[in-house]
């Protein structure tokens, strides 16, 4: 038995709307499917990447905050591939994106850098 992949990482935000938007207008992120569950007062945004690999966005009421800085445990941050990390970087600045100063990784030798979302999710990308 082995996994195969990732199918998808699933995130809570706290304002649906904002956080669909930076999903799909600036990080183009292809809405698969959007659904309002009545009961739990909450959204599922099913969102897909060219690869295949999904983001799901839930909207839960009075969801807490997530604890940041210091790091917290549980997961770091999500990382995305890019042709180009400096290309990707100029794309995001333009869309009022801040972005940290890119990074060379000691180890791979790849260029990468650190945005965040709407919530203050870190998300980097990496450079392929």
């Amino acid at each position: 038995m082995q996994l195969s992949g990732i199918h998808h990482v699933a995130i809570i935000v706290s304002d649906y709307e904002k956080s669909k938007h930076f999903y799909t207008s600036i990080l183009g992120l292809h809405v698969v499917a959007e659904n309002y569950r009545h009961a739990r007062d909450s959204y599922k945004l099913d969102l897909q990447l060219p690869d295949g690999s999904q983001l799901e966005v839930f909207s839960f009421p009075d969801a807490p905050q997530r604890p940041s800085y210091p790091e917290a445990q549980g997961l770091r941050h999500l990382a995305f591939t890019v042709a180009s990390v400096d290309d990707y970087t100029a794309y995001l600045v333009s869309r009022g994106v801040s972005v940290e100063p890119i990074r060379v990784d000691e180890f791979t030798g790849r260029r990468f850098t650190f945005f965040a979302d709407p919530d203050g999710l870190p998300l980097e990308l990496y450079q392929a």
